[in-house]
């Protein structure tokens, strides 16, 4: 069998395996199943899924192109320019897919007649604008078609960083399409269907995009590309196993469950997934370094491949298969349970501190992720017998542990309910966690551990440095701009929209969480920024003396306000424990003046945590020893 054959093969494989097991899917679950009211007709239950497919297979092959371009491919390339075309038709594709399913959507949710009356495009776009389905389609269409548009054209660094991250956030409104889980775990579920369908986006459109640039890869280098894909292939399967338990754990209440329709479907899923990674195991460590064995090697690609069409043809049909859960959620009954989607946490005493957790997946993962690499990095300076603090190692995995303590553990499990543990996730997010990850010199360790390329391909250490070099990373690094970035972020997130957006929408937490993270390390990089003369000294008290204004101010506001802020969220949620919504807020106002007193720490703490005695010239001959280590 040829190579030109199994490159065929493998494509044609997976869309053939995942239209099959789509519609074997949806017979068995019954998602094309015809309803006793408001049918909307064979053609839009049986069109739906299979345009969701499409729409996916685009998305996939769109993201997963440009990420395996700046991560695997060394810049100005014929396979580089070739994943810019693919990545522009696969965005051409998901914007004609995914409008045509936006529009089988708006028949299927509503079954109006088809009609040319002025009415029906009227509704068409109240659906489309002012509902969360036709808004979540309509993103994707304008995001997808701006990629297509600028896909190629876009040059540089920063263009092609952009289209990069547009792609993945493109997927978002995808992966909420689905089932969310029970009414307690609908948050939980929607982050883990986001990582689940990001992570397959970028395994399985990288592995496509691999296969068919491979004929304009010089022999010589299709080794390293292979290795480059097989580590985002490998951090991908992590994320969609992880995300995937944590999807059939809020959609399976009870072992009887595996006995319905949709636990049937998750077992094919997951026997797919399980046989995904045994092939994976063994290429990665019997394959990839016996390339020679080419025909073999594109063989067992082009059975990935198939195994892939399986899984995706299945998830396609889960995501039309009500869940059991789904089917159990409890009515809304409380307060609390039709503004936050779920019921009062148990009341606040001294051991809900450490035991009631709500996981957030994303940040367990990335604080998960940043352990690891951290350990790796260091692992590997002391294999080359040079040195690394351990006052360093302690400071970062104490701010990983603090950071899953406040996105997962009692500060998010109240933080919708109290205004005092709101305040308090939101002060160590924006002091605490920062100062003991700057604490620890990330940025120093990588550039010492991770290896350079000499291919001209852009990567991990590459990005970093660029980064640290970059004219907007200069600016910020100012400790006084530093500091009002940081006054301004302390300010804007008690704007009455943006608080309100943070507590009822999940994309608000999330954002809360990422700018209040921001926003402390770009003032404990300024704070821990190197020199030592009377001017850089008067800056960096001038940015502490800002950022205690802004907190001190800040926790005065909340102190001395006469009426409860976000009344109709606090006070309105029914609590009949812990202290009354207005003695909750003076004490979130408390919460505010322990972050001024890490601030006041903070400069102290940076001066112990750098090393004594370490200069550029030794940094060099520490990263030398490292990669001759590897080598």
């Amino acid at each position: 069998m040829t190579l030109r054959l199994l490159r065929l093969i493998g494509p044609v494989g997976l869309l053939v395996f995942a239209v099959l097991m789509t519609a074997f899917g949806l017979v068995l679950g019954s998602g094309a199943a015809e309803r006793l009211v408001s049918d909307p007709g064979a053609f839009v239950r049986w069109g739906l899924p299979f345009a969701k497919l499409i729409v996916n297979l685009a998305g996939a092959v769109m993201a997963g192109s440009l990420i395996l371009r700046a991560f695997a491919l060394p810049r100005g390339s014929k396979p580089y320019e070739a994943s810019q075309v693919i990545a522009a038709a696969a965005a051409i594709v998901l914007t004609a897919a995914a409008t045509g399913a936006g529009f089988l959507t708006y028949l299927s949710t509503l079954a109006p007649e088809l009609s040319l009356d002025i009415g029906f495009g009227e509704q068409l776009g109240r659906f489309l604008t002012e509902t969360e389905l036709g808004l979540a389609w309509l993103l994707t269409v304008i995001g997808a078609a701006i990629i297509s548009t600028f896909a190629v054209v876009a040059r540089g660094a920063i263009a092609e960083t952009v289209l990069m991250i547009l792609a993945l956030v493109c997927l978002v409104p995808l992966s909420t399409q689905g089932h969310a889980g029970s009414l307690a775990n609908h948050d939980a579920a929607v982050m883990a269907l986001i990582l689940h369908v990001v992570g397959a986006a970028v395994w399985v459109g990288g592995l496509l995009t691999l296969i068919l640039v491979r004929p304009l890869i010089p022999r010589e280098s299709i080794g390293a590309v292979v290795a480059r894909y097989s580590s985002l292939a490998l951090a991908s399967f992590m994320l969609v196993l992880l995300s995937g338990v944590a999807r059939a754990l809020t959609s399976i209440t009870a072992l009887a469950d595996l006995w319905s329709p949709y636990g049937a479907l998750l077992g094919i899923k997951t026997a797919a997934l399980a046989g995904l990674a045994v092939l994976g195991a063994y290429y990665r460590s019997r394959m990839i370094t016996r390339l020679a064995r080419r025909t073999a090697f594109w063989m067992l690609v082009a059975f990935e491949l198939l195994i892939m069409g399986v899984a995706m043809g299945t998830a396609t049909a889960l995501s039309r298969t009500p869940a059991p859960a789904d089917s159990s959620a409890p009515v809304l009954v409380t307060p609390a349970e039709f503004l936050t989607d779920a019921p009062l946490p148990a009341p606040i005493d001294g051991t809900t501190w450490l035991g009631e957790w709500k996981l957030d997946l994303l940040w367990a993962v990335l604080a998960g992720a940043a352990a690891a690499y951290y350990a790796l990095g260091v692992h590997r300076i002391r294999r080359a017998g040079a040195r690394w603090s351990r006052r360093r190692t302690t400071a970062w995995m104490a701010g990983l542990a603090l950071l899953a303590w406040v996105t997962s553990g009692p500060s998010a499990v109240y933080s919708d309910y109290m205004h005092s543990m709101n305040a308090l996730g939101r002060v160590l997010l924006l002091t605490a966690v920062p100062l003991l990850l700057a604490s620890a010199a990330p940025y120093e360790l990588a550039i010492r551990t991770i290896f350079p390329r000499s291919d001209g391909s852009f990567g991990p250490r590459e990005a970093i440095m660029r980064l640290g070099a970059s004219r907007v990373r200069t600016a910020l690094s100012a400790p006084i701009v530093a500091a009002l970035v940081f006054a301004a972020i302390v300010w804007g997130g008690a704007a009455p929209g943006i608080f309100r957006w943070t507590l009822s929408n999940q994309l608000g937490h999330q954002m809360m969480i990422v700018v209040s993270l921001v926003g402390g390390a770009l003032i404990m990089a300024a704070l821990n920024a190197s020199g030592s003369g009377r001017e850089q000294a008067g800056q960096r008290l001038a940015a502490i003396g800002i950022a205690l204004v802004a907190l001190l101010s800040f926790a005065a506001w909340v102190g001395f306000q006469q009426g409860l802020i976000a009344a109709e969220w606090f006070g309105a949620m029914g609590r009949a424990w812990g202290p009354e919504p207005v003695a909750d807020q003076d004490i979130a106002a408390v919460a505010f003046l322990l972050g001024g007193g890490v601030m006041l720490v903070a400069p102290v703490m940076l001066r112990s945590s750098r090393s004594p005695a370490r200069g550029a010239q030794e940094q060099i001959d520490t990263g030398k020893a490292v990669v001759e280590g590897k080598r």
